[in-house]
């Protein structure tokens, strides 16, 4: 028996190009009919008419014969058609009645489960309606997939995800409705759960965003669990953004918290669901005329993360926290000065690290939220005395604690790391040239998060390590500083380092097993490294009967943050090291001087901002921990350019080199034998300004001098029981002397180069630790700085720099140690190089 396969739609296709075909012909042999049926005869002879007849007889047989031939081709396509309309009605058949087939089958084996528990043995769960907040429905109990929530309504909560059955993944859940005005945004709707044996999760849904007009954003949703041998549960859905102050006169909304990671119920392995993450604050509003600008929201905490619940499965980590909202802008003066800027917004907390199985291990925090970005000052009014001043950066968020080990000797997760600071509103320029505005100081970096605590040990197994410490957020940069001789904003200090987590508790012994050991504390978090300051601005132009204004000094440095403390150690076991103290933030650079006007003075270069002052070494912790190192001095600003002179007014002189940065101090030595921390090496010293350019016929100004070497920082004091005193940190290097001003096209030589610097005297070693320790040899003094290259004609070389004095030996210690040695002497400087003219 023979099978025949067919394919109706090509058929009907074939049916419909032949027709046309046939009419194509039939249209050809009409048009024909006339010239080839009825010819005339070439000429009356007898000959010529018998021709005529016989070609016109065989015209009109072809004729005869198209005419049958239209009818048989007529045929033929009917019953081509009426075939592919035979094999589709035929196909149609047999497909409803398999479609039927398992519509009725499946009805069959459903309907027990059905009536017994409301729930199919096998199908995928409907959907919920868009709008409804509706959940979605449960999978098969067999096998099926979760359906997805339906969207919350305004401000509702979205649905929750459905559940799946032995075998599928569970449902993701809807997002929050956005808030009406001013209102808060919906919760998003939880994940549904995982398969019992094989199957992930849901998502949860984000959090709605909140109305406008500072409504906060809603809470994400959480992550649906998991407790199947594959695929892993559902992540925490995002916090909602809060609601925008703007056009409302209002408060930027806070941010929704983000949804809780979901667990991990796995017998082996698998790690719990991610926290969600937090939702941004929302922006302030504008401030009225004259009035400060409006707050930004505070970012949402993130979610924390997934726990697992038995053997050797891991934590989830926790979300990061939202970023803070940026901070209105002040009003525009009313016959008064502009309205300062709002304030940005603080960063959410990050969210803690999911707790671990009974051997795994813990999930670790996430990164704390960003600060918001300050408003900018009002603008003046055309009467006023000035702009407004941009208000500070919201400080960062504070990194989340890390979670606890689960047990026999796992290990505690990290702390999460600090938000940034937000960065300090710019001042706007004054409508007053002589009333400039100071640009805002940046934000503080958030703090590094608490290192968690480590697992107690179990059947003889050592206790855990503590968790380190989260490292300090950086400082926010300063605002700039508005036009005409504003002065630049100074940069923030850094977040303090993360304290690290408490070490273990030793193990419990077994039959037979010998009791663990303790586990060590945890090393202190670094601290931030400060902001740097902000550039001066440039000096006003000088005029005929009113000389140049000087440019500003540029912004100082931040502090560097102060490093972390050690965890404490554990029965007699020695405590974590401290964290080492952040670097210290760079000098601001001096604006450049204004060009002179006609006969003017060209204005003079400004100062150089000092440099940031280092951090301060961690303290270590109590069992014997060292102290952190001192963080290094913060470089000195360079000295802004002279500016160039007018006709016949002599040049400006070189600004003068910042001062070098305070080296940071020493750690402190913990208790019982810790040793001193080193001592922070003192900063470089600023380059002189170089002199002006005279114009024609003036006269070249005087090189500036290099600025003074920073101070070596002092070595650190020696901990209890005998440690040996740190040693003393090395003079910083002397500044090179200015380069002298070249001289007019006509005019006389150019100054001479500047004298070197003398190098910085080496710092005092550290104090002996009780109990016999020495004392510290003195550092070495710094080199002297090179001599300045004369640079006009005739112009003198500048003489080097004298060698730095070594620093004194340090102080023995009280109970027996001897005196350090004397630091040696430092190199004297170079001469200058000679003039090229």
């Amino acid at each position: 028996m023979s099978y025949v396969f067919a394919a109706h739609e090509l058929m009907a296709a074939a049916a419909g190009e032949l027709n046309d075909v046939g009419a194509l012909l039939g249209s050809a042999n009409t048009a024909a009919a006339a010239s080839t049926t009825d010819l005339m005869a070439a000429a009356g002879d007898e000959v010529s008419l018998a021709i005529a007849r016989v070609f016109g007889a065989y015209g009109r047989d072809y004729q005869a014969f198209g005419v049958q031939a239209a009818e048989f081709h007529e045929r033929f396509v009917q019953a081509l058609r009426a075939g592919a309309g035979a094999y589709g009605a035929a196909e149609a058949a047999g497909a409803s009645s398999l479609q039927s087939l398992e519509t009725d089958l499946l009805g069959l084996i459903n309907a027990p489960t059905m009536a017994l528990f409301g729930r199919a043995l096998i199908g995928n769960g409907a959907n919920g309606a868009a709008g409804t907040g509706a959940a979605g429905g449960d999978g098969g109990i067999l096998i099926g997939n979760g359906g997805n929530g339906g969207s919350g309504a305004v401000g509702g909560t979205g649905g929750a995800g459905g559940s799946a059955g032995l075998f599928g993944s569970g449902g993701a859940g809807a997002a929050g409705g956005a808030g009406a005005a001013g209102g808060v945004g919906g919760n998003g709707g939880a994940g549904g759960s995982g398969g019992w044996l094989f199957g992930a999760g849901g998502v949860g849904g984000a959090g709605g965003v909140g109305g406008a007009g500072g409504g906060a954003g809603g809470i994400g949703g959480n992550g649906g669990g998991s407790t199947g041998w594959w695929f892993g549960p559902g992540a925490g859905g995002a916090g909602g953004e809060g609601g925008t102050g703007v056009g409302f006169g209002t408060d930027g909304g806070a941010g929704g918290a983000g949804g809780v990671g979901g667990a991990n119920n796995s017998l082996f392995g698998g790690v719990g669901g991610r926290g969600g993450a937090g939702g941004g604050g929302g922006t302030g509003d504008t401030g009225a005329a004259g009035e400060m600008g409006f707050t930004g929201g505070v970012g949402g905490v993130g979610g924390a993360g997934g726990a697992h619940h038995f053997l050797l499965g891991a934590g989830g980590a926790g979300g990061d926290g939202g970023t803070g909202g940026a901070g209105g802008v002040g009003g525009v003066g009313a016959n008064s000065t502009g309205g300062d800027g709002g304030l940005g917004g603080d960063g959410g907390a990050s969210g803690a690290g999911g707790a671990a199985g009974l051997l795994g291990t813990a999930g670790h925090a996430g990164a704390g939220g960003s600060g918001g970005v300050g408003g900018s000052g009002g603008i003046g009014d055309v009467d006023s005395t000035g702009s407004g001043v941009g208000y500070g950066g919201g400080d960062g968020g504070t990194g989340g604690i890390g979670g606890a080990a689960g047990g026999a000797g796992g290990s505690a997760g990290a702390g999460g790391a600090g938000g940034t600071g937000g960065a300090g509103g710019a001042g706007v320029a004054g409508t007053d040239s002589a009333t400039p505005t100071d640009g805002g100081n940046g934000g503080d970096g958030g703090a590094g998060g608490q290192g968690g605590a480590g697992g107690a040990g179990i059947g003889g197994v050592g206790g855990g390590q503590g968790g380190n410490g989260g490292t300090g957020g950086v400082g926010g940069v300063g605002g700039a500083s508005g036009q005409n001789t504003g002065t630049g904003g100074d940069g923030a200090d850094g977040g303090a380092g993360g304290t690290g987590g408490h070490a273990g508790a030793a193990g419990a012994g077994t039959d037979g097993g010998a009791a663990g050991g303790n586990g060590l504390g945890g090393a202190g978090g670094q601290g931030g490294a400060g902001g740097d300051g902000n550039v001066g601005s440039i000096g006003k132009v000088g005029s005929p009967t009113e000389p140049a204004i000087a440019a500003q000094q540029g912004g100082t440095g931040g502090d560097g943050g102060a490093g972390g403390n050690g965890g404490d150690g554990f029965l007699g076991v020695g405590g974590g090291a401290g964290g080492t103290g952040g670097a210290g933030g760079g000098g601001g650079t001096g604006g450049a001087g204004a060009d002179d006007g006609d006969s003017g003075t060209g204005g003079v270069g400004a100062q150089g901002g000092t440099g940031g002052k280092g951090g301060v070494g961690g303290v270590g912790g109590d069992g014997g921990g060292v102290g952190g190192t001192g963080g290094a001095g913060g470089a000195a600003g360079t000295g802004g350019a002279g500016g160039n002179v007018g006709d016949g007014g002599a040049a400006g002189g070189g600004g003068k080199g910042g001062i070098g940065g305070e080296g940071g101090g020493g750690g402190e030595g913990g208790s019982a034998g810790g040793s001193g921390g080193v001592g922070g090496a003192g900063g470089a010293a600023g380059t002189g300004g170089a002199g002006g350019a005279s114009g024609p016929g003036g006269i070249g100004g005087g090189g500036g001098h290099g600025g003074s070497a920073g101070i070596g920082g002092q070595g650190g004091t020696g901990g209890t029981g005998g440690g040996t005193g740190g040693v003393g940190g090395q003079g910083g290097a002397g500044g090179d002397g200015g380069h002298g001003g070249e001289g007019g096209f006509f005019g006389t030589g150019g100054g001479n180069g500047g004298n070197g610097s003398t190098g910085g005297t080496g710092g005092v070693g550290g104090t002996g630790g009780d109990g016999g320790g020495d004392g510290g040899d003195g550092g070495t003094g710094g080199d002297g700085g090179n001599g300045g290259e004369g640079a006009g004609d005739g112009g003198s070389n500048g003489g080097g720099g004298g060698g730095g004095q070594g620093g004194g030996g340090g102080a023995p210690s009280a109970s027996g140690g001897s005196p350090g040695e004397h630091g040696a002497e430092g190199k004297a400087g170079g001469s200058g190089a000679s003039s090229a003219l």
